[in-house]
């Protein structure tokens, strides 16, 4: 066929349409991305790759339980709940009336009996029960700006009702700050005064960042209802115990960092303890408790992490285990078509 021929030409036009309609068409370019053709891995979980897996899972996990498990029984935690104990014989069916009266004497003392040798820093922390810090109402009662910056003390926020008092902006303002913990410790052992350092107790980037260095306490604890303690008048950077604090914590039973008490405490060591029982947990059914623990490599004492090691790693074996000696016992050939539903039922279509 020569190149005149009339359908030739034909065929030309129409590819030329074609390659136009193409052209104006809104379809996406084609790619392999787009179409999903692009080179995948996809493995075959077989028995033996199902078993090898788990059974490395329980290799790895048990062993690290049982370290965590291990370093967190050596921590050493002294717990004296002294909320109960401090209370006056003749106060004690009215421990609100005992605890908000001024007037009362709220020395008490307790006797602390170290069962191992806690090697320092010791650290000293309270810990408060049934405290609802997670509050919303509670957590937004602050106000960020007036902490930061002395320009903005008047800034008081969302503090309401301990916004202002006697017409000025109370520093600073809010319900977390006027709660704040005021029960006091000090520590004796064998007559000697045991030194707690209650300096870099806070976090340093709350320090830096979120407590300014020119703002200092005003208007505080000065409203008609008293909250917890007062503050010495010194910037809020260095009010570390409000700092402290100041930081909610997400449970309604938490431990705040008191002080560190820097020296060893030996085995059977006597560790007497002078505390000031000041601050209400009787209204609100709460509990206080003295907390004076060591640390290991994994922080504090927490069983947990360890336990749950040790359960995943221990159920992964024993999954291995089964698995084999299933596959052992009734091995099963990979795409053996006599497993198919239609060919293991006679009546199935």
């Amino acid at each position: 066929m020569s190149s005149n021929d009339p359908s030739s030409s034909t065929g030309v036009f129409g590819s030329d349409e074609n390659t136009t309609i193409r052209r104006n068409s809104k379809r996406p370019k084609y790619s392999k991305f787009s179409q999903q053709e692009l080179p995948a891995c996809k493995p075959i979980l077989t028995p033996k790759w199902v078993i090898s897996i788990l059974l490395l899972i329980g290799v790895v996990f048990i062993p690290i339980g049982l370290v965590s498990l291990l370093a967190s029984r050596d921590v050493v935690e002294i717990i004296d709940r002294y909320d109960v104990e401090c209370v006056p014989n003749n106060s004690t069916n009215d421990k609100i009336g005992y605890i908000t009266n001024k007037n009362q004497d709220k020395t008490c003392v307790r006797t602390l009996r170290v069962p191992k040798k806690m090697e320092q820093p010791i650290y000293v922390y309270y810990q408060l029960e049934n405290f609802y810090q997670n509050h919303r109402r509670y957590v937004k009662s602050r106000s960020d700006q007036q902490l930061k910056s002395a320009s903005n003390v008047a800034d008081t926020g969302s503090c309401e009702p301990e916004d202002f008092a006697n017409g000025k902006p109370i520093v600073p303002c809010g319900l977390i700050a006027w709660s704040l913990f005021n029960d006091t410790y000090t520590f004796a052992s064998n007559n000697q005064e045991l030194i707690v350092n209650k300096k870099g107790i806070s976090w340093k980037s709350d320090r830096d960042h979120k407590f300014g260095k020119d703002v200092f306490p005003s208007n505080f604890q000065s409203g008609t209802l008293v909250g917890g303690g007062n503050l010495t008048n010194v910037s809020l950077s260095e009010q570390e115990d409000l700092i402290v604090w100041m930081r909610t914590a997400a449970l309604p039973t938490f431990r705040k960092l008191y002080g560190k008490i820097e020296r060893d405490l030996m085995e059977g060591e006597i560790i007497n303890v002078t505390l000031q029982n000041n601050y209400n947990t009787y209204s609100f059914d709460g509990k206080k408790k003295l907390v004076l623990s060591t640390t290991s490599w994994i922080g504090g004492k927490n069983d947990f992490l360890g336990i749950a090691y040790l359960t995943v790693g221990g159920l992964c074996f024993f999954l291995a285990l089964t698995f084999m000696i299933v596959y052992l016992v009734k091995p099963r050939q990979l795409g053996d078509p006599t497993y198919l539903s239609w060919n293991r039922n006679p009546g199935g279509n």
